[in-house]
């Protein structure tokens, strides 16, 4: 293999790196967990072995560049990571500076939710769109809004937070300081904490997590509701409601050709599939929120390394 392209996908919890081609093919993918509360340069390190193991794997001669796509805030014009809320420790990190350092290649940074949509504009489900939106469901909650292949951006080059508009003012406290945000309410961490604080006496969940409640995580929470557990069907229920409130918000505001689901959560995107259709079939007065696609993100968990190397693709090939 000549040139090679590496994409990188920093998460709360997983750090993934994928090697592609000239021709956008994804060749190798490795992930290791990010242990960001271990330190910064602890991670860093992770990233810098992932990078020279796909690069192995793929027998590349060259090595492009790098494309970052990282869970935010963050500073793409700096290329630092300001993120000690889900990557704790993770404080004006230069991860840019670093990489350029020891690889001496181009190096770009986004944020995770901006990757993954421009990944699925570039390879995915949302391919050639018009407008996209995007909404990746995992620690957090993450959006992206691409128009014409570009993603929008606010004052300051500012990524927009869809996942910290408020639903439910007397919702639990955010570490973003708002009450009731959609991420509070509908990330994976919110999905635990509403099992964990529930009367579990007779529920699958028990079994599941072996007894150990402090164990129980969101998968096992939908594993439970598919057995037809009360307490995680409730659950389930809850989060559902809030979830299609707030795609319902998306589509008035910006009223999208394609809107991509993807992430963790996603995964059992099923389970949210009927409140979410009945809600935009319902509220479709004002804006055709009936008519809006909503898909499945077709990249899956590789959506943001193909966004991460598209900024790449984009720029130097």
């Amino acid at each position: 293999m000549d040139k090679v392209i590496v994409g990188i996908d920093i998460g709360g919890t997983i750090v993934r790196a994928g090697a592609f081609d000239s021709n956008g093919n994804l060749l190798v993918m490795r992930e290791t967990p990010i242990e960001a509360a271990r330190g910064p340069e602890r991670g860093l390190s992770k990233i810098q072995g992932l990078i020279e193991q796909v690069l192995a794997e793929s027998r590349a001669q060259s090595l492009t560049g790098i494309g970052i796509g990282c869970t935010g805030p963050l500073d793409p014009a700096r290329g630092t990571i300001n993120n000690p809320f889900t990557l704790p420790t993770w404080e004006d990190v230069p991860v840019v500076g670093w990489l350029q350092k020891c690889f001496h290649v181009p190096v770009t940074l986004e944020n995770d939710a901006d990757a993954a949509a421009l990944g699925e504009y570039w390879q995915g489900a949302g391919r050639n769109a018009k407008r996209l939106y995007a909404v990746t469901v995992g620690t957090g909650i993450g959006t992206a809004l691409i128009i014409d292949g570009q993603i929008y951006r606010g004052l300051d080059d500012s990524h927009p937070e869809g996942g910290h508009m408020v639903l439910d003012t007397a919702g639990p406290v955010c570490y973003c300081k708002a009450h009731g945000c959609w991420e509070s309410l509908c990330a994976g961490p919110a999905i635990e904490r509403q099992a964990r604080e529930a009367d579990l006496t007779n529920s699958q969940l028990l079994r599941i997590s072996s007894g150990e409640p402090e164990k129980i995580d969101a998968r096992m929470v939908f594993e439970s509701a598919r057995m037809g557990d009360d307490v995680s069907l409730r659950i389930v229920e809850r989060v559902s409601r809030y979830f299609a409130q707030g795609i319902l918000n998306i589509a008035t505001l910006f009223v999208p050709d394609v809107l991509v689901l993807s992430g963790g959560v996603m995964r059992s995107v099923d389970l949210f599939m009927p409140e979410l259709q009945r809600t935009m079939q319902t509220c479709a007065e004002m804006v055709p929120a009936n008519r809006i696609q909503i898909v499945p993100a077709q990249l899956g968990y590789y959506a943001g390394l193909y966004g991460g190397a598209y900024t790449i693709f984009n720029k130097h090939l």
